[in-house]
């Protein structure tokens, strides 16, 4: 089997619900599996309180937490992160600061590596989040893939909606009120089988 590791963070529950869409993208490729995990919070739980974010917070809580032995076992990651001033969150810059010892060993050499994002508005940093996380995986000798034109939702010029060549995205709005729309759920699990399909054909050929 193909193995597909879907890592994310989220707050208020956008990017969980997009990574839950994504590995739906995963299983939908014969021969692959999937693997859901998040990274660990750095926030104090008494600013998560005041945030209003413990609420979704639980709803997480059965998720795994992630670790480096996830990233070495699986033939494809897919990341997941809000934006933060165009950048990715804290939280998930610190997990990937941990992974050095995966590129000094060349770990990660390789597998596909793909990102998808959370905004609060349209124009919130979406596509420079995905773009400056590709740095990253690029570093740690990734095969970078994105959300090609194949997925037509990304052009519909009919509602307001996330999604790039570069990723799947989701807007939040800013009070986090709106939930993904079914055409960013549809953007999310073509990617993950977009990535699936790749990471599938790349095992194969070994």
């Amino acid at each position: 089997m193909t193995k597909v590791l879907v890592v994310y963070y989220s707050m208020y529950g956008h990017v969980m619900k997009m990574a839950e869409a994504v590995a739906e993208g995963v299983r939908e490729v014969p021969g692959c599996e999937v693997t859901i995990r998040r990274v660990p919070e750095t926030l104090p739980e008494e600013v998560l309180e005041i945030m209003g974010a413990l609420e979704a917070r639980e709803t997480m809580a059965h998720i795994p937490l992630v670790q480096l032995e996830d990233l070495v076992s699986a033939d494809a990651i897919i990341f997941g992160t809000p934006t933060r001033f165009g950048n990715m969150c804290g939280q998930m810059r610190q997990f990937l600061d941990s992974t050095g010892g995966l590129w000094l060993k060349g770990s990660l050499v390789g597998k596909v590596g793909s990102v998808f994002t959370s905004s609060a508005t349209q124009h919130g940093g979406q596509e420079s989040t995905i773009l400056s996380f590709h740095i990253t995986l690029l570093h740690q000798g990734m095969l970078v893939a994105g959300l090609p034109y194949a997925f037509a939702g990304q052009m519909d010029n009919t509602q307001i909606t996330g999604g790039s060549p570069y990723g799947s995205s989701t807007i939040a709005g800013t009070d986090g009120s709106r939930s993904p729309s079914e055409n960013e759920l549809a953007g999310a699990r073509f990617q993950g089988a977009h990535v699936a399909r790749i990471a599938r054909k790349l095992s194969q050929a070994e």
